[in-house]
């Protein structure tokens, strides 16, 4: 894999010389991480014009990181800073300029007003350009370890999802109900979830990123639960509604067909080469010529991989195109305020028609049970 790393960090510093800067501080972690295979607790890496250093900080967390530690990057110099007071992006300009580096690009959108000040004054000759969001681009599109990783992170969350459903639910409350999902992903082999569980009965089922909360699940409930695992670095989310009781009220059915309805929609126009913004649109315009058009989220999806929210967006305004492989949720929603709703969340990879179109990592029923 190391090759692998070195290769993407040839691509970004080729970025660079083309935008006429000498050096690179990547800071944020989930890039670092994508550029080394590792991402020590706030260690940052320098694209230098003599070498590439990942600069980290001596804390409780990484105590002597990198010493023997079969996960240091051989092809990479390690730099650990004595204690926790250290600051590695200061430590890494100071580096760049002592390298004959005449301007760093910096990751502008990663650091605050006060580390930003702090890097010119560590290296004042050293003139600061803003590297933009340079490496979320690169980590569009996902090779074939990526997605084996997103896959096998799908299979865990369904796996644990599946097993709650053959439990007895009515009378749980919600936030044992998800303790209890983040134990069977860990149990499976994920590293641990890959966001806050969300596990929405009654009344709050349907509603994006809800809390759990101490309400117990009651006969005649819609159960909204969306879950995710971290496997190895890499995120995948699934997400469901169903429902409590022998059998659904006329009215759920109802939106729950609504709800599928504009999901499949959102999962048929992921095609290469279709704007993003079309296919938020075609998922939108099913749960807004119903009348639900006003209470819709920003956005109907996102991009997942290091992150579970990443580019790109599935939204009205996004600007740019799919690709083939890279891997976005499809999650439409309906929340009616008192009554509860539906949310419907699937990850998948964008492919061509020619490979059998858009891979499901997800595939957990999407029949409405009635549990």
């Amino acid at each position: 894999m190391s090759e692998v790393y070195a290769v993407r960090r040839a691509r970004l510093r080729d970025q660079c010389a083309t935008a006429g800067n000498g050096a690179a501080l990547v800071s944020r972690p989930a890039n670092v991480r994508y550029l080394c295979g590792v991402a020590p607790p706030g260690a940052v890496l320098l694209l230098g014009p003599a070498q590439d250093v990942l600069v980290a900080a001596e804390t409780p967390a990484a105590p002597g990181w990198g010493v023997g530690n079969p996960s240091h990057p051989e092809d990479l110099r390690l730099l650990m800073l004595p204690g926790a007071d250290g600051d590695p992006a200061a430590a890494a300009a100071d580096l760049a300029a002592a390298d004959g580096a005449e301007s760093l690009a910096v990751e502008e959108h990663d650091l605050t007003v006060a580390r930003h000040r702090a890097l010119g004054c560590a290296a004042p000759k050293l003139l600061l350009a803003d590297l933009g969001r340079a490496v979320e681009q690169l980590r569009l599109i996902k090779d074939d370890e990526e997605i084996s990783r997103l896959r096998i992170a799908g299979e865990l969350a369904d796996q644990a999802l599946g097993e709650l459903l053959e439990s007895i639910l009515v009378g749980r409350t919600e936030r044992h109900l998800a303790l209890e999902l983040e134990r069977r992903l860990v149990d499976h082999g994920a590293d641990g979830p890959a966001f806050p569980t969300v596990v929405a009965a009654g009344p709050n089922a349907g509603r994006a990123g809800h809390l759990p909360t101490d309400r117990r699940v009651e006969e005649g409930d819609f159960l909204s639960i969306c879950l995710g695992a971290d496997y190895r670095g890499y995120r995948c989310q699934v997400g469901r509604t169903f429902v409590i009781g022998p059998s659904p009220a006329d009215w759920q059915v109802e939106l729950y067909d609504l709800v599928f309805a504009a999901q499949r929609a959102g999962r048929e126009a992921l095609v290469p080469g279709t704007a993003y913004r079309d296919v938020d649109r075609v998922t939108r315009q099913v749960l807004d010529a119903a009348g639900y058009g006003d209470g819709l989220e920003p956005r109907t999806g996102h991009g997942v991989g290091l992150e579970i929210d990443e580019d790109p967006r599935l939204a009205p305004s996004a600007m740019g195109k799919l690709d083939a492989c890279v891997p976005v949720t499809v999650e439409p929603g309906v929340h009616l305020p008192g009554r509860g709703g539906v949310r419907i969340d699937d990850t998948l990879v964008v492919r061509p028609e020619a490979d059998g179109g858009p891979e499901l990592l997800t595939i957990t029923t999407k029949e409405l049970l009635a549990l």
